[in-house]
């Protein structure tokens, strides 16, 4: 790839841990660099969901998935949380993107008033005031009206919501297939070219 994007992932504890796995995945085996952040919850809810034990250490994650995904050497870099000197929590050096995927409505709530208490809310906040894509991909229902209202001001700003409501008219045959749809449309978000799910109008 001639000019590879950089894109910071950020896995909170909402549920839909698949989604941001495959997300990092696809992005990686297109040949973009990934900047993963991870919260203390998104730990469990990879043992629960994936059976996945997430190391607490950013150095094993980034040795786990760099070999499980066959990333380049540096194309996966993975800071903890209050890694404040990381790359992304300085809008001196922004990702292109950044994608929270699975979104709690705790990091949407902390990211709508600015809070930078942790590296992810931080990073999300640079990635808003440089005028970069932000992505959310909240996985919640029903939506509370302070949930909206949170969501509604971030949509004010330019943040894409995208929630992780897969469609049918796919006609998916596995989880699998659900997965990608949504993880399709994040990619459509980040303007990276993808063959995960068919478009509308278009044969499988």
């Amino acid at each position: 790839m001639s000019n590879p994007k950089t894109i910071a992932v950020a896995l909170t504890g909402a549920s839909g841990m698949p989604y941001g796995v495959r997300l990092i995945e696809t992005l990686l085996s297109a040949g973009h660099r990934v900047w993963l952040l991870y919260s203390q919850v998104a730990q469990i809810v990879a043992q629960q969901e994936m059976d996945w034990k997430l190391p607490s250490r950013p150095a094993e994650v980034e040795a786990e998935l760099s070999e499980r995904f066959g990333a380049a050497e540096g194309q996966l870099r993975v800071f903890g949380r209050e890694e404040w000197f990381a790359p992304p929590a300085s809008g001196s050096n922004p990702p292109d993107a950044m994608v929270v995927c699975p979104c709690t409505m705790g990091t949407l709530a902390s990211i709508s008033q600015g809070l930078s208490a942790n590296l992810i809310e931080r990073a999300a906040d640079v990635v808003i005031k440089e005028g970069r894509r932000l992505v959310l991909v909240p996985r919640e229902t029903p939506f509370s009206a302070i949930h909206l209202e949170n969501m509604l001001k971030l949509a004010r700003l330019g943040v894409c919501i995208l929630p992780a409501n897969p469609g049918f008219y796919t006609r998916p045959k596995s989880v699998q297939d659900l997965v990608d749809f949504v993880v399709a449309r994040v990619l459509d978000q980040l303007g990276v070219e993808h063959a995960l799910a068919p478009r509308w109008g278009e044969s499988e």
